[in-house]
């Protein structure tokens, strides 16, 4: 935990907060903290800045924060993914948030089992509690949205159209004839399937709404590496 994201639930003032559970456990064990010590925070999708403790005990942590600093860039990237393995999905949304992703689609694909849907890390609170690992991590604020579409065709057809105007859209898929380019930095999205690819229909639907299949080389990665290579790749903030 690089930086306390902060909730509004955290604040008894507005320059006072109190920590529990989780954060409580890592100022304490983790970085060691005593009365009087300051430590990086941040509202969530606003300012960063300092807290100072002033109260330490077993249950909870009181900070006095000042919030006066600027969260860093976003990426201009919409991330349009098939729905991954549920035991990947946590690291793939903590890698997302870290990277600067805050507009991310989760897709339904031929290859996407429907047990996949079940998992419970889909719910609210654990994507919440997912984005807000990755967040902490690259001590960032703005809190990525997750858009849920179970229906590959109708968000193909209806949704995707739209959501590609105006941004240099690509679909990652091996075998094609374009290198994935580099150096966008200029509103994009990119769409990764699932364990296996997208089918060539899915391919051809998704090049039908607007996008250019690239491919990284001849080595087949998993999603979870995918991810940040593509990401990298594209954008120099991520360099």
């Amino acid at each position: 935990m690089n930086l306390a994201l902060l909730f509004n639930e955290d604040f008894v003032a507005p320059d006072r907060v109190v920590l529990r559970g989780r954060r409580l456990e890592h100022i304490r064990s983790v970085l060691g903290a005593s009365t009087g010590d300051q430590l990086p925070v941040g509202r969530v999708n606003g300012l960063m800045g300092l807290g100072e403790v002033i109260k330490l005990t077993d249950s909870e942590a009181e900070l006095v924060v000042v919030l006066d600093q600027q969260p860093p860039p976003l990426l201009p990237l919409t991330l349009i993914l098939a729905m991954p393995r549920p035991k990947m999905f946590r690291r793939i949304l903590q890698t997302s948030a870290t990277l600067g992703i805050k507009d991310i689609w989760l897709i339904n694909s031929y290859k996407v089992e429907k047990s996949f849907w079940q998992t419970p890390w889909l719910s609210d609170q654990n994507l919440r509690e997912n984005l807000t690992l990755g967040l902490e991590q690259a001590k960032d604020t703005i809190m990525p949205s997750v858009h849920i579409r179970k229906l590959f065709k109708p968000f193909v057809e209806d949704e995707l159209p739209a959501l590609l105007n105006g941004k240099q859209a690509l679909v990652a898929h091996p075998g094609t004839a374009m290198p994935c380019p580099t150096h966008l930095n200029t509103p994009s999205a990119l769409c990764i399937g699932p364990e296996g690819g997208f089918t060539p229909y899915e391919v051809g639907k998704l090049e039908e709404a607007g996008c250019q299949s690239v491919h990284l080389g001849p080595r087949i990665l998993r999603v979870e590496t995918a991810v940040p290579v593509l990401v990298s790749r594209l954008f120099d903030a991520c360099l």
